[in-house]
């Protein structure tokens, strides 16, 4: 069972998080935001619009009634595939409200975020229930969310301008979107006969089969942050990866395709 996250310190990851990667799209020339991004449809403009809906999402939680169960964060992220059109539609009429326009997105971004964090301030960081536009959660789970974002995110505007330098995210950001990732394999794939290893960041085991008792099993798996982050995300498929050789899977239990994309 991993070890329950102190919610100050998955909204610190996310704050900077965030200012990383606006900062960086506030650097980026303008004629950028008119390509296509790596995601179906969206412009790269619109891509930067839904860092504003990422914190827009913040802004529509609220303390839960008393004794209201929360769902776990693997439940939470198993809601994504459900609301994918709506949050299409969501980011793409803030892209539209600013007129696809540099300034006007950054300014949207910038609104949405202010608002976000009075509601984290007037709130407070304890490790409450919250009501979300999807299924209640504990404020520590629903917080590592938007650091899941902000980390994919940064990668897909990275992969869609890809003659400009990537973003520069702080390390817990990655690392905690990187480890909260894992936790999630490893909850819905329990077992031991399979360690995943995403480094310098973390390592789980996971996968039922033959116990060992000591050591490292049999079967690893070793990914780049990067390349974890797009396979949880739903950006790469697993044989993509094992094909191109990015994916270094030893032994026979260690395949993880009946298991992505996590969100």
């Amino acid at each position: 069972m991993a070890k329950r996250m102190d919610p100050a310190t998955a909204w610190a990851a996310y704050r900077s998080g965030h200012e990383a990667l606006r900062g960086w799209l506030a650097a980026l020339p303008a004629e950028h935001w008119t390509g296509p991004s790596v995601l179906p449809g969206w412009t790269v403009a619109d891509l930067a619009a839904h860092i504003a809906l990422v914190a827009d999402s913040v802004t529509a939680t609220a303390a839960a009634p008393r004794g209201e169960p929360a769902r776990s964060l693997s439940e939470y992220l198993s809601t994504y595939a459900a609301v994918a059109a709506d949050l299409s539609d969501r980011t793409l009429a803030i892209s539209t409200r600013a007129g696809h326009d540099k300034d006007g997105i950054l300014a949207a971004i910038d609104a949405r975020y202010q608002a976000a964090a009075d509601i984290v301030d007037e709130r407070g960081l304890d490790d409450m229930v919250l009501t979300t536009r999807r299924v209640p959660a504990r404020q520590a789970d629903y917080l590592l969310t938007r650091v899941i974002e902000i980390a994919v995110h940064a990668d897909d505007l990275a992969r869609s301008v890809p003659d400009a330098d990537p973003p520069a995210l702080p390390r817990d950001t990655t690392r905690l979107a990187v480890r909260t990732l894992l936790d999630v394999l490893a909850e819905r794939a329990p077992g031991r006969s399979v360690e995943v290893r995403v480094a310098p960041f973390a390592a789980v085991q996971c996968i039922e089969g033959p116990r060992h008792t000591r050591g490292t099993p049999p079967n690893t798996v070793d990914l780049t942050p990067a390349l974890w982050l797009r396979l949880a995300g739903g950006r790469t498929t697993w044989a993509d990866g094992v094909s191109a050789g990015a994916v270094l899977a030893s032994g026979q239990r260690a395949d993880l395709s009946s298991y992505l994309p996590l969100l």
